[in-house]
């Protein structure tokens, strides 16, 4: 099984399916990924060698910012928002959604489930 970016990628899938695994590898950039280091699309996991895997590791060190680092840097930009007492930020601190969406019906995933209110039967 190989390890890149800290996760283990399925071996029996191709390449470009088994990239997306990493957090912060999409589509778009798996295939840039494996362009860049030669492997044909319908290739395997299993039938990489240890270059080719060190190649796209090195690949992926060197040009995308992926899995914990991706993480944190995405924590730090709604801490700061947070901080700085925006609207945005605001809504974060709150647990409301953030981009403008209705929230008088909707929004139970940012909500949580319903509370009943004492006394309202209309």
């Amino acid at each position: 099984m190989a390890r890149i970016a800290g996760v283990n990628i399925p071996t029996n899938k191709r390449v470009v399916i088994a990239l997306q695994y990493i957090h912060g590898i999409g589509p778009k950039f798996a295939q840039e990924i494996i362009e860049k280091v030669n492997i044909e699309p319908a290739r395997r996991v299993n039938q990489l060698s240890d270059a080719e895997v060190l190649a796209i590791r090195e690949a992926i060190d060197a040009d995308y910012l992926v899995e914990g680092d991706l993480r944190r840097e995405t924590a730090m930009n709604i801490k700061r928002l947070m901080d700085l007492g925006c609207y945005r930020g605001l809504r974060h601190r709150r647990g409301l959604p953030v981009r403008g969406q209705r929230t008088h019906t909707n929004a139970r995933t940012r909500k949580g489930p319903a509370k009943p209110i004492a006394g309202k039967k209309k």
